[in-house]
C-alpha cells in the first residue's frame, strides 16, 4: 500500500500478547516470553502438554485475534469510512508490536492509534505494550497515540453484563438449581509491586466488576474478584489465585455453585481455556462445587464497536 493509497489514512496498530501458530512453534514463543532464555525440557512439555490438551495440537488460538483485528476493521469501516487502517502488532509472537509500526510506515501511514486487546491498565502491560510501539513510532517518523484503557465502556459493560447473565441461567440448570451461587470476577494475576507504584490495574478491574454486577443485579455479598494464572517467580504475585478462593468459599460459605468471570481477558485462549475450564473446573469437581464460566468476549459486535469508538475518541 503507497502512501498515495493511503490518501492521508490513520493507522491502528491493534496490539495482543501472542500465541503461537503451531506446537512447533511453542518454545521459540515460551524463549520470546522468557526474554531470550530457552524453556527447560520439562517447562517446553508442561506449556506443550497444556495446548495440546486445549486444541489438540491443532491452533485455532491465533484466529480469534485475527478475527478481532478484522471485526474492528469493519466496524471502523462503517463508523467512519475510508479514515482508518487496522494493523497488528504481538508482544511474543509475529508479526510484533515493532512489526506492525513498521509496515504502516512502509505503507506510507503518518498519524496513528495504538490500541491494547486488554480493557485494564497496568505500567507493566498495556504500558509495556505501548512503551514499545511508541518507540518504533518515534523511529518510524509516525504520530501515534494511545488508549490506555476502556474498562468503563458502557457497549463492553452490557457485553460483558449480558454474559454474567447468561452463565447464571446455565450454571442454575447443570447445578440443579443449587444455593448459595457465589460469581467470582477475576483476571491475570500481575507481580504485587505495581500497587507500591499506584497502578491503577487493581482499581480498575474492581470497578469493572463491581459495574457489571449492579448491572446484572447481583448483590455485594454474592460476588467477589480474585486472580487467576499468576507466573512462577520468585516475587510473590497477586492474590489469592482463584484455586484458593474456590476452597476458602466452599468452606467458609458452603456455596455450592460458582460461574467464573474472567472480565481481564477478552479472548479464548489459554488462561481460560486450561486454566479455567480445565484447572478450575477440576479442582471444584474434586471439592463438590458446580462451576461454569462465562463466554469470552471474542469478536462479539458491541466489543467491537467498544474498540471503534475507543480509536476515534483518541484521535479528537
Amino acid at each position: 500500500m503507497s502512501e498515495q493509497l493511503n490518501n492521508g489514512k490513520i493507522g491502528v496498530l491493534v496490539m495482543s500478547y501472542g500465541t503461537p501458530q503451531s506446537l512447533e512453534d511453542v518454545e521459540a514463543y515460551y524463549t520470546h516470553i522468557r526474554r531470550g532464555h530457552p524453556p527447560t525440557e520439562e517447562q517446553l512439555k508442561e506449556l506443550k502438554d497444556r495446548y495440546e490438551a486445549i486444541v489438540g495440537g491443532v491452533f485455532p488460538l491465533r484466529e480469534n485475534t485475527n478475527r478481532q483485528v478484522a471485526g474492528l476493521q469493519d466496524k471502523l469501516e462503517q463508523l467512519a469510512p475510508g479514515q482508518y487502517v487496522c494493523y497488528q502488532g504481538l508482544k511474543h509472537a509475529s508479526p510484533y508490536i515493532e512489526d506492525g509500526v513498521a509496515q504502516m510506515a512502509k505503507d506510507g501511514i503518518k498519524h496513528a492509534v495504538g490500541i491494547v486487546l486488554a480493557p485494564h491498565y497496568s505500567v507493566m502491560s498495556v504500558g509495556s505494550y505501548i512503551k514499545r510501539a511508541q518507540a518504533q513510532a518515534e523511529e518510524s517518523g509516525i504520530e501515534m497515540s494511545f488508549v490506555k484503557a476502556y474498562h468503563l465502556h458502557p457497549k463492553l459493560l452490557k457485553a460483558l453484563t449480558e454474559r454474567v447473565e447468561d452463565g447464571l441461567k446455565r450454571l442454575d440448570a447443570s447445578s440443579g438449581g443449587a444455593k448459595p451461587v457465589k460469581v467470582l470476577f477475576s483476571a491475570h494475576s500481575l507481580p504485587e509491586k505495581i500497587r507500591e507504584l499506584g497502578d491503577p490495574y487493581e482499581t480498575q478491574l474492581l470497578e469493572t466488576s463491581a459495574a457489571i454486577a449492579t448491572r446484572a443485579g447481583i448483590a455485594e455479598s454474592d460476588w467477589q474478584f480474585t486472580w487467576q494464572s499468576a507466573g512462577r517467580t520468585r516475587e510473590p504475585w497477586l492474590g489469592p489465585d482463584i484455586l484458593e478462593t474456590l476452597e476458602r468459599i466452599v468452606q467458609e460459605e458452603e456455596i455450592k455453585a460458582v460461574l467464573v468471570a474472567p472480565v481481564g481477558f477478552v479472548s479464548d485462549h489459554l488462561e481460560v481455556l486450561y486454566d479455567l475450564d480445565i484447572e478450575a473446573k477440576a479442582a471444584a469437581r474434586e471439592i463438590g462445587v458446580t462451576l461454569e464460566r462465562i463466554a469470552m468476549l471474542n469478536h462479539d459486535p458491541l466489543y467491537m464497536e467498544t474498540l471503534a469508538e475507543s480509536v476515534i475518541e483518541a484521535q479528537k
